[in-house]
Parts: structure tokens; sequence; C-alpha cells
């Protein structure tokens, strides 16, 4: 057996052991179905997520601008409703990306180890002062690759394998932001601007940072699950719309030249750094 199918094999045994702990949540609560909308919102949500946006601050808002889901269930909500998108999007761009595997399988389990062992430790810091430092950091990261975009300094980003300095950095790199997860602070942007400035090619860091966000989603997923703290026609309908969302944004990051990702790649960066900038800002107040 490869990495990589071991990698597919676990990620699909940790779907099954989520759909099994909904289904007899389902079971024994009363009778869900969900609505048009909350389907609307998985979709538009998980395709944007699947371009390295994220999806639990958008769906958040839209939680709270439609009034769909009660403000202490959105947190379950979101974590139950997209992780079985979340785990289609690590099955594609595991799959179909070239990446090297054994350093890939060793990134995905720093991040998630990260969120283990790194949440007593950052949990110490406040989280509008974590949220203003990797702002500051994500604005200085892109201003890098938009002045390497233009010729003026190497550009990098078109390996597969991390050279050993760098792959030590992006192990490090790996258990911080693993342990950012736990304070609600996405690692896609994060990945995608890091990895890129390493060296590597920005799709590479699909399967790394879309495995790690399957693997912490789904045994946080099945955590709320079996609390019951979420909205069952809700995350139902995050996943029923999510998937196709998914396969519809994979295709288009795949088919996407590798100049035209590294421009999505500094849209994304500069759009979660001013969304935390923001979200700081608001923490202040």
């Amino acid at each position: 057996m490869t990495i990589v199918q071991a990698l597919l094999g676990t990620l699909l045994i940790c779907g099954v052991v989520l759909i099994a702990a909904w289904r007899a949540a389902v079971r024994s609560g009363p009778a869900a179905r969900p609505g048009l909308l909350g389907v609307a919102i998985g979709f538009v949500t998980n395709f944007f997520d699947t371009l390295g946006i994220g999806s639990f601050a958008t769906t958040t808002a839209a939680f709270r601008l439609t009034g769909l889901v009660a403000d202490e269930r959105i947190p379950g909500t979101l974590l139950v409703g997209h992780a079985l998108p979340v785990i289609a999007q690590a099955l594609i761009f595991i799959a179909v990306v070239e990446v090297n595997p054994a350093q890939m399988a060793i990134l995905i389990a720093c991040c998630v180890a990260g969120g283990w062992v790194g949440a007593g430790i950052v949990s110490t810091v406040s989280r509008r002062a974590i949220q203003l430092a990797m702002a500051v950091a994500l604005l200085a990261a892109a201003a890098l690759m938009l002045v390497g975009m233009f010729g003026l300094i190497p550009a990098g980003g078109t390996a597969t394998t991390f050279p050993t300095g760098a792959f030590i950095g992006a192990i490090a790199v790996s258990l911080v932001l693993g342990a950012l997860l736990t304070v609600g602070i996405g690692n896609y942007a994060p990945s995608l601007i890091i990895f890129s400035l390493m060296g590597m090619n920005p799709q590479a860091a699909f399967p790394i940072m879309m495995g790690s966000g399957a693997f912490v989603a789904t045994i946080a997923g099945v955590r709320f699950v079996r609390r019951g703290r979420f909205d069952t026609s809700a995350a139902i309908g995050l996943t029923i719309g999510g998937i196709p969302g998914v396969l519809i944004a994979a295709w288009f990051v795949w088919s996407l030249p590798l100049d035209y990702l590294r421009w999505l790649v500094l849209a994304v960066v500069i759009y979660t750094a001013v969304s935390l900038l923001r979200a700081a800002n608001r923490g202040r107040d």
C-alpha cells in the first residue's frame, strides 16, 4: 500500500465514522430536512473554500444574516456540515495533485498534532493579538509574492518536493498552523503563501492544507455530533450543497495555469488578511 492510498483510506474511514455517528444522532432526534437556503449556503461557501478562501467565516456571516442557525449552535454546525465536503476536497487533491507523498503525510500529521499539543499554548495569547499578527504577516508575505510575480525577485513556487532545510521549516509552520486552528484561524491562506514562498508550486499545497483540514474537521465533527450541539437541518444542507461546490471548484483550480493560480493565491491571502484585521478591530470594540 502506498502512502497516498493509506491517506485516502484513512480519510474514507474518518468519513464513514462521521456518517455513522451522524446517522445515529438523526435517528434518535426529531426528523430534519434541509432547506434550499442551507443547500445554497453550502454550495457557495464550499466553492470558495476549495479555492483557499475558507468556509467558516463566510458560513457564519450567512447564518447570522439569515437567522438560519442559533448563534450557540453555529460552531458545531460548521464543523459537522463542512466535514464531508472538506474530506471530498482532500480526496480529490491528494489523488490528483503531484506532491511528495511522504512529506505530505508528515505535514498533515504535524498540523493535526499542532491542534492537539499547541491548543494550551495558543490559548494563553489573546485572540485579537493572534489575528493582528497573522494579518500583518500575511500582508507582508503577499507583498513579497507580488514583488516576485513582477520579476523583481525570484518568484519561486514551482517545486513539488521541499529541500531538506525548507521541509524542516514547513514542519514548524504546520505545527503552528495546527495550533492556530484551535482559535479559529484558518490554515488555507497561510499554507498557500508560506509554502509558495518556500519554493513549492501553489497547487501542490492544496492536498497538504486540505488533508490537514479534513482530519481536524472530522475529529471535531464527531465530537459535536455526539454532544448534539449543532443544527441538523442546516448541517445536512451544508453537506448536500457543499460537495457539488467542491467538485466544480476543484476542476477550476486544477485547470488554472500556474501564473493565474499565483494571482488567485495572492487574492485569497489579501482577503484573509483584511478579514483578520476587521475581526481584530471588532474584538477591540
